[in-house]
């Protein structure tokens, strides 16, 4: 049994969304990141840079944060959405990097300056703004012929698409990069991704893209 502590965000629907295509059982904790819920010593104890998500594996006691890190141990330990050797793993870990350095970061300091304070800075809104747009266009042409990142649907594809279901409040318009909306709308139907999307709670339903 996994327990899991997260919140509403794109960082925490990485990894509900994986325990869900994984089929395997967990509970899901609320730690409402806008209450100071992280900041409480016992989610410090599981997490102690006070980022969601965690994890907790029950049968062994390990405890886990950082999605990235999280979503390797799931992948490693089910033993689905990470090829074990070779170029595939590689391919799928270069793109999980590539989000956790770059696609997620950069889009969060997007949706601060551009959807939550938007008359903060006109630099860093055009900044992120321009950035966020690059970014979607280097997706955008990882994506020109595959159905999925990095060959196979794998956990960077569920890393990548819960910060791109964020598009609005990034000021980006799908459209624009067609290749990117198509994998965004083929994700968004699965199943399990629908269910993860609703985890600590339910949002509403899923921007259509």
């Amino acid at each position: 049994m996994i327990d899991l502590y997260t919140w509403t965000t794109p960082n925490g629907r990485k990894v509900s969304i994986l325990l869900e295509e994984l089929g395997v059982d967990y509970t899901s904790h609320a730690i409402d990141i806008t209450n100071g819920d992280q900041m409480a010593p016992e989610f410090l104890e599981i997490s102690p840079n006070n980022k969601i998500p965690a994890i907790v594996n029950r049968e062994t006691g390990l405890k886990l944060m950082e999605s990235g890190a999280i979503m390797i141990y799931l992948a490693e330990k089910y033993g689905k959405f990470l090829a074990p050797s070779g170029e595939d793993r590689a391919r799928t870990l270069e793109w999980l990097m590539w989000q956790m350095g770059g696609f997620g970061p950069m889009l969060g300091q997007a949706h601060h300056f551009v959807h939550f304070n938007p008359d903060k800075s006109d630099y860093a809104k055009e900044r992120y703004s321009t950035e966020a747009r690059r970014l979607y266009g280097v997706l955008d042409k990882q994506l020109q012929g595959r159905d999925f990142i990095a060959g196979d649907y794998s956990i960077a594809d569920m890393a990548c698409w819960p910060w791109a279901s964020r598009y609005e409040w990034q000021g980006v318009n799908l459209s624009d990069f067609p290749n990117v909306q198509a994998w965004y709308q083929r994700i968004a139907a699965r199943p399990a991704v629908q269910r993860g999307y609703q985890v600590p709670k339910d949002m509403g339903p899923i921007p259509a893209g």
